[in-house]
């Protein structure tokens, strides 16, 4: 039995266009797609995951591609930001990475005595 929770497995986004944001999640990110189901409240979608090398609970983002979605507004109930950790000492290496891949709001901030790299996800909205 589950005693107490350990972690997040999974978050889940929408995104209006599923080659941008597979294009954005593999080849930017480096994550692979590791399951492809379909969303239960809408079987004509699909729900996509993507994760590390070996799928590890804690590295999956998923995500429904609904192609007339109307974009979110930041505030009650909406995500604006999602964080990953990455390998201490490895910012550089990220930043070049994104900037080479074309992301945009590139910038570095430090909370709570660690900096983290923000930037824009898909098409300039938040982080997908």
């Amino acid at each position: 039995m589950l005693t107490h929770i350990e972690g997040i497995h999974h978050i889940t986004s929408m995104a209006r266009d599923a080659q941008v944001t597979d294009r954005f999640i593999t080849d930017t990110l480096g994550l692979r797609r590791v399951k492809k189901t379909v969303n239960f409240d809408a079987p004509e979608v699909y729900h996509l995951y993507y994760a590390n090398g070996t799928g590890r609970p804690g590295t999956v983002m998923t995500y429904f591609p609904f192609p007339n979605i109307v974009a979110g507004r930041r505030g009650a109930g909406e995500v604006g930001a999602t964080v990953y950790a990455v390998p201490e000492g490895s910012l550089d290496f990220w930043e070049k990475r994104l900037e080479e891949h074309g992301v945009t709001g590139l910038a570095r901030e430090t909370r709570f005595g660690e900096t983290r790299l923000l930037f824009d996800g898909v098409n300039g909205d938040a982080s997908p």
